[in-house]
């Protein structure tokens, strides 16, 4: 492919609506020939902004599970085995009532699809608002709280991890931030990462992304990360403002060559 990818995250539907249109027979065979094609090791999903599956409200709860439900079943349809899905916001109801409501409502999701193996990946959050996500605690806490547990890991999203106070920034911070992250989640449970730069300063709380280098992380941080053998294997995915620089270059094609730069030779 023109950017050299090998594993690409897509929308399976339009994240605006609640109740989009599954793909049809020959849908589901273009992408999957598609898929061939492009010579993607791995393709990941990002489920509907809309879902909220920690809401307190039981229509919007059970519309959010409805939803993802649907999400998970077009993923199964297209070959997708990796979904991510922001946790959810409480709503000013609690964080540890938003925390069982997540784990009831993933449990309600696959409890319906006994045989779905699509894992959902919650993603860590930038902790705007009332949304859960932002402490690795609460991602373990929902995990473990699951019964259907073995079917779910985590997305790391550096800017939201910036923005939640976790500090990439500097080599100390991202040791203690890593270490903190892997014995509190688990290795095997990180199954993805979103590498985007923040604009936002560290703790701000602020989901703003920026290109890689061009925000308050700095490329030091990813220069950690794309060197740490941690994640070496999992899929790295760009979710960063698209368009042209000043020169004239795709942005997507600029950030991807400041990351396979700072990989050091025969990490």
């Amino acid at each position: 492919m023109e950017l050299r990818l090998d594993s690409l995250q897509v929308f399976t539907a339009n994240q605006r609506q609640w109740s989009p249109k599954p793909p049809t027979l020959e849908q589901q065979r273009a992408f999957r020939s598609a898929w061939r094609r492009a010579s993607l090791r791995t393709v990941v999903s990002h489920a509907s902004y809309l879902i909220n599956l920690a809401s307190p409200d039981r229509t919007g709860r059970r519309r959010s599970v409805s939803a993802y439900g649907a999400e998970l079943d077009r993923c199964r349809s297209l070959g997708i085995r990796l979904c991510v899905v922001h946790p959810g916001a409480h709503l000013g109801s609690g964080e540890a009532r938003g925390i069982r409501r997540i784990a009831r409502s993933l449990e309600t999701v696959y409890a319906a699809r006994p045989d779905c193996r699509v894992r959902t990946l919650l993603e860590t959050t930038a902790g705007q608002g009332t949304s859960i996500g932002h402490r690795f605690e609460q991602l373990a806490d929902i995990i473990a709280r699951a019964e259907c547990r073995r079917r779910l890991g985590v997305c790391v999203d550096t800017c939201h991890l910036f923005a939640a106070g976790h500090d990439l920034a500097t080599d100390a911070g991202y040791a203690r931030t890593m270490d903190e992250l892997f014995a509190t989640v688990g290795r095997s449970r990180i199954h993805c990462v979103h590498l985007n730069d923040s604009k936002g300063p560290l703790g701000s709380r602020v989901d703003r992304h920026a290109h890689i280098g061009r925000g308050r992380i700095g490329m030091s941080g990813f220069r950690n990360l794309v060197n740490d053998p941690r994640f070496a294997d999992l899929p790295g995915i760009l979710e960063t403002p698209k368009g042209e620089n000043e020169r004239g270059e795709l942005w997507d094609r600029a950030n991807l060559r400041r990351l396979r730069r700072l990989v050091r030779r025969g990490s």
